[in-house]
């Protein structure tokens, strides 16, 4: 039965049909019906990310009752890692999901959806910040306005802060990380190199091979379970944990508007707030499986996990003015900062003041296994 067909079904027709049978049959939605929707990831098949891609693609197809599906594809099988959003735009693809710092080349203002100064609030809040405080209009503005893309996006997961990442040797001091080559993406590039580092911007399939060539010194990619999935166990040993140079970010979920804005209201309503239900599935199986992973890094795989030090966080706060000054004369860049900043001086005074000590209560019932 096709949509226009269910439609005059539902608006006339019901009360002049009669039995089970007939009654049923606007509840069927066969193959033909629906609108496949091909997407690519940033993420290989097997690793975590694409596990939260298909949470996303799961609830729509589930959602939608037939009507959309999602085929979700892996980084590569149509394009490279970092050229998602120009496939999207252009029609070669019809959806993605990866993070904005990816199209950082193109705007450094779409790293501050996810990769941008840290103003006491977390990925949580920030992206409370991209639904109520103005994010989303912002992000609409760069992409249409500004970047002319026809491009229609959403976001998903506040991630968890990201660790500064794997190294041959526990970082003790900011001296550490003069001249290291570093692998990092986005704004986040700016604030390291800002700090002394040397800095390669690449994927994440390329991490590993760029340390064993002895192209990168030290590298960071997300949290345990990515970083142990795609083997930076194998190549360094000690993992510091706590960073400022991306703790607020969220997976981009974007699909090309003629295709989007050709939808029903209803299938771009599940489009939409399937992205929404998907961040409370996403952060649950991040909960689970990071915390999970961490510990096999530690206890099975030899890996020496340490708190970054203050004085390498407080040189990136003093970084993230450096690249904000640097950067501020983008009308843009400028306004998104703006609108982030009194942001996080309203909803951190209220979160801070008012949230529990979870470190005190955490080490009341386990003494000693932080470790700081």
């Amino acid at each position: 039965m096709s949509q226009t067909t269910r439609r005059r079904f539902l608006q006339g027709g019901a009360a002049a049909v009669t039995g089970a049978s007939a009654l049923a049959a606007p509840a069927i939605v066969r193959a033909q019906d629906a609108t496949v929707i091909k997407m690519q990831s940033s993420w290989p098949a097997g690793n975590i990310f694409q596990e939260f891609a298909q949470q996303y693609a799961d609830r729509v197809n589930a959602m939608s009752g037939g009507s959309l599906q999602i085929d979700l594809l892996p980084a590569g099988a149509v394009v490279q890692a970092f050229q998602i959003q120009d496939a999207v735009a252009d029609g070669v693809l019809d959806a993605g999901h990866h993070v904005t710092a990816y199209w950082y080349g193109k705007s450094r203002s779409a790293s501050l959806f996810g990769t941008g100064p840290v103003f006491g609030v977390d990925g949580a809040q920030m992206l409370a910040w991209i639904h109520f405080g103005g994010g989303k209009e912002l992000y609409n503005e760069l992409v249409r306005d500004v970047l002319g893309l026809n491009i229609v996006g959403f976001f998903a997961l506040p991630m968890p802060t990201q660790p500064l990442g794997w190294f041959n040797e526990q970082i003790t001091d900011i001296s550490q990380m003069q001249g290291l080559k570093y692998r990092t993406v986005g704004l986040a590039a700016d604030v390291m190199q800002n700090i002394g580092a040397s800095v390669a911007q690449l994927p994440g399939g390329e991490i590993v091979p760029a340390m064993e060539r002895g192209v990168i010194d030290a590298f960071e990619f997300n949290n345990p379970t990515a970083d142990y999935q795609f083997g930076a166990q194998d190549v360094a040993k000690h993992y510091m944990m706590g960073s400022y140079h991306q703790a607020c970010e969220a997976f981009e979920i974007m699909f090309n508007g003629d295709l989007f804005n050709d939808l029903t209201d209803q299938q771009r309503a599940i489009l939409e707030y399937a992205a929404e239900a998907t961040s409370t599935a996403n952060y649950g199986l991040a909960m689970h499986r990071y915390s999970q992973d961490l510990v096999r890094l530690r206890d099975e795989m030899g890996v020496n996990v340490h708190r970054t030090p203050t004085s390498v966080m407080q040189a990136q706060l003093e970084a993230w003015d450096n690249v904000v000054e640097q950067y501020g004369g983008d009308e843009m860049f400028a306004r998104i900062v703006e609108s982030q900043r009194a942001w996080g001086e309203r909803v951190g005074y209220y979160n801070l003041l008012n949230q529990a000590d979870y470190k005190l209560a955490y080490d009341h019932y386990f003494p000693g296994r932080l470790g700081f």
